[in-house]
């Protein structure tokens, strides 16, 4: 008789042990779907914008923009000379429609030092 007395209370003592730290979790856990609950999600963007991949050979400057995206994005194409003499140079906008690809192209007189596409979606088909 007396071991089951002995069980029973290494049992109730396991039992508490769980209880207690599978509290903390449970409150966390319940606590986290409430929030969730109560605020709305943000409404997701639709991606748009070109994938612009550049390459610099001497002193020329090429740059390749895909839009796979329904909107129309605008890009730009900016060089950096590393001379400081050397004119930096911002090629004309060229708008990039729905599944096009656009070539962008410039040059320094000697090195290149830095170059760059920038982006402006013009909104959605």
């Amino acid at each position: 008789m007396r071991s089951t007395r002995r069980r029973t209370g290494i049992l109730l003592a396991a039992s508490i042990a769980v209880a207690g730290l599978a509290a903390p979790v449970g409150i966390s856990v319940a606590g986290r779907a409430g929030a969730g609950a109560s605020t709305p999600d943000a409404p997701a963007s639709d991606p748009a914008g070109s994938e612009c991949r550049t390459s610099v050979r001497g002193s020329s400057v090429v740059a390749y923009c895909h839009n796979p995206y329904p909107s129309t994005d605008r890009v730009q194409l900016h060089t950096e000379c590393r001379r400081w003499w050397d004119i930096d140079a911002d090629a004309p906008p060229v708008d990039v429609g729905p599944g096009r690809t656009v070539r962008l192209d410039d040059r320094c007189w000697k090195e290149v030092g830095s170059v760059w596409v920038t982006h402006r979606v013009q909104g959605s088909v």
